[in-house]
This record gives C-alpha cells, structure tokens and sequence, in this order.
C-alpha cells in the first residue's frame, strides 16, 4: 500500500487526447493494465474506501483556498474546512501570506470564525485568549508564569503549507508532490493571457450540497461524451468543436463559441453581445476552456471571467461543491450583461449535470455494476483511474476486500 508519506509522484505517460471539428483524437500510450476499465462502483459508496482517500489523495493533495485580492491587506483572513480540518490563510505584515491550522495550541479551540473576516494585527483565541502575532508566533499567555511546561518558542500556530500560483491561494497538508505551478506548466502560456494576478472577486462564495461522491462530480467534470447527449446547451454554443485531453495532473476541456444563432434566447444574447477584450489573442476571444487539476478543483476560463470549482469530500457518499467567480475591472454595459448571461447558461448546465450524477452515484450502488468500459476517447477517465489505482490499490478490484 503507498503511504501518504511517500513522494506523491504519478510519473508522465498520461494518455492524452483532442477532438476536434472533426473529431480525430490522437493518444500517448498508457501502461496501465485496467486502461481500458473506469473505476469499480464500490469504491463510490465506501466509507472505508474514502478514509482510505483522506490519507493517500487528500492529505497529500493541494486546495485552492482564495485569491490574494480577497486577502489584500494584513491581517485579513479565509478559512477553509477540509477533511476533518480547520485551515487559516492570513494576509501577514509583509504582504505575504501564511496558512496555519485555525486551532489553538492551548486546548484546541477554533480560533477565527466565518469564510472570511479581518483579525487585524493579531488572533487571539476567544477561549483564554492566547494570542499570536500574524506570522503564526504565540505571543501573549495570561498568567503565562503559571505554565511550567511552556515554552512560547515552541508553541506557535501549526503551520501549512502554502503556494500562491498567479495570485491563487492554495494549501496542503502534508506531502512533497509537484507544486501547483509545475502541474499547470503544461497550460502556463494560455493561462498567461488571462491576467489571473488582477482578477478581483466576482459575488461571493457559493456552496452547493450534493448527496452524491465527489469522485463522480470529478469524473463527469471532464467528461466530454455526454456533452452533445446531455447538454443541448453547450452543444448550440459549441457545435461539434469540443475538445477534451489529460496531462499528467491536469485535465483540460475547450469549446470554441460558433457564429450559427442559438436558439436559446440567452445563449443568442451572449453569442450577440460578448464585448472584444483586447488582451485576449483572436483565438480566444470566444473560447471556453475547462482545466481540472487532481484532484478535486477545476477553473472556468472565459473571455469575460474566471471560475473556479471545487468538490470537497464530506463522506463517501456527500460531497460540497464550493465555488466562485472572479473578473478583471469592466464597467462597459456589454460585459456585465455578458457575465450575467455566462451565469444564467451555466446555471441551466449545472442543473442538467446534477441530475446525471444522482443517476449514476444510485446506479454505483448497484451490486450488479463492478467496471464499465471506457472508450480510447475518454481520456480524462482513464487518466484519473491510473492515478486512483496507484495510490489505493484496492480501487483495481471489482468487489470490496473482505472486511471493507
């Protein structure tokens, strides 16, 4: 069994692929024995098999928290709950940013209370108000002399790992794998033109229960086949151009908006009235592209905003998608109607996605559903199962273990 020490390392040979108008799709070979196989059912229902989840995918596994912009000035903090932990991001003294575990070290208290909020120069725990400075230090004790076994050095809030990725914030727990940048440097030249440090907040964070996995939100996130069955929608916008392939730590879906009018009166709107955006290169000025990092987090990129999603485990059979918009300063009417339209569409798309995945996590349920085939085309799938069947072995057989 790998351990969630080891290095989290799932090597390249990652099958990849692009379907175009045409829809030829090219492949880089997998070695992987159940290549051909998606991943058994019981492991969508399993309690046991999603603690197993925690330590060898989660644990190890880095979290967008926020954006620097919603953090601008010190001592303005996010909190973050995640498998069982309380997280902290804090804008510190120095411009930087610290995450530390938002628990006091004395007994344990939650320190920092609401999605977001200012401590100003310092936290102090509204138990017996210890308090530490911004950069996680434990500087004041009441009755302090009367701790022997204090030692105010050592005492500090735990501190998390942190790596701001083009002024996204991002945690992990535990673990030494690629860093958010070497996973996306495939995309980095794309991304670039997007001008994500400037990006500003766009609403607020938005948390949508969902009774199913989250492994089945992941899967049908970068699932290209259902697009032109499922999304009637999306398939006006998008004729038949959508792309879909995988790298290494990274999925990513396109589709290029066509000229024919939707008839959908407000995919024709936004088809009519989406504003040139100067920065942006002719080829992607009307181009919508999906990028889903392992595990669980994925961003939206159109011309007139940035999403990101998150699906957050709850239990093997819960999941908490967390999301939110972020856009570069644009007053010009078009935009704003542009990016109200963007949401309306998206709206009618996640509620087209939700009913297919209630679908499928009753059907996981299934004794009589082990492992579908996957089709060469369905190259995000088998890239996520190769990653799952090198991590927990398990998740290679088509019934539980005994005693799971």
């Amino acid at each position: 069994m790998l351990g969630a020490s080891q290095p989290y390392d799932l090597g390249p040979g990652i099958r990849r692929g692009s379907r175009g108008k045409g829809g030829a799709m090219t492949q880089i070979p997998n070695h992987d024995p159940l290549s051909d196989w998606g991943l058994p059912g019981w492991i969508y229902t399993s309690e046991r098999f999603f603690k197993e989840e925690q330590d060898k995918v989660f644990r190890p596994s880095w979290q967008i928290v926020c954006h620097l912009n919603d953090i601008p000035k010190a001592g303005d903090f996010h909190t973050f709950d995640f498998i069982g932990e309380s997280l902290v991001v804090v804008r510190s003294k120095d411009g930087g940013v610290r995450a530390f575990a938002n628990v006091c070290r004395h007994r344990g208290a939650r320190l920092l209370d609401g999605p977001v909020g200012r401590c100003g120069g310092r936290i102090v725990c509204p138990y017996h108000a210890w308090t530490y400075d911004l950069e996680g230090r434990l500087i004041g004790v009441p009755m302090r002399d009367d701790y022997p076994a204090l030692d105010m050095a050592k005492e500090g809030l735990a501190t998390i790992e942190v790596e701001v990725w083009r002024g996204f914030v991002f945690v992990r727990l535990e673990g030494d794998g690629p860093s958010v940048a070497t996973m996306m440097a495939p995309y980095e030249d794309e991304v670039a033109h997007y001008r994500f440090e400037e990006l500003q907040p766009f609403g607020r964070v938005t948390l949508r229960p969902r009774a199913v996995n989250w492994k089945n939100i992941s899967d049908n996130y970068s699932d290209g086949l259902h697009i032109p069955v499922a999304h009637p929608g999306l398939t006006r916008l998008f004729g038949k151009g959508y792309g879909v392939e995988a790298e290494a730590y990274v999925d990513k879906m396109w589709g290029q908006l066509i000229d024919e009018p939707s008839e959908s009166p407000s995919e024709r709107l936004y088809q009519d009235i989406l504003p040139d955006v100067a920065h942006l290169p002719g080829d992607r000025k009307r181009l919508w592209t999906y990028f889903k990092l392992w595990p669980n987090f994925a961003f939206d990129i159109y011309p007139d905003q940035v999403d990101f999603m998150q699906f957050i485990p709850i239990s093997a059979e819960q999941t908490m998608i967390r999301e939110i918009a972020y856009a570069l300063p644009d007053d010009r009417r078009e935009m704003k109607a542009a990016r109200y339209l963007n949401w309306r569409i998206n709206r009618q798309v996640n509620t087209e996605d939700t009913e297919l995945v209630a679908r499928v996590q009753q059907g996981m349920a299934s004794r009589t559903f082990t492992a579908g085939p996957l089709a060469t085309s369905e190259v995000s799938l088998r890239s996520f199962g190769r990653k799952m069947r090198a991590l927990i072995p398990e998740s290679r057989m088509p019934r539980p273990p005994e005693g799971w």
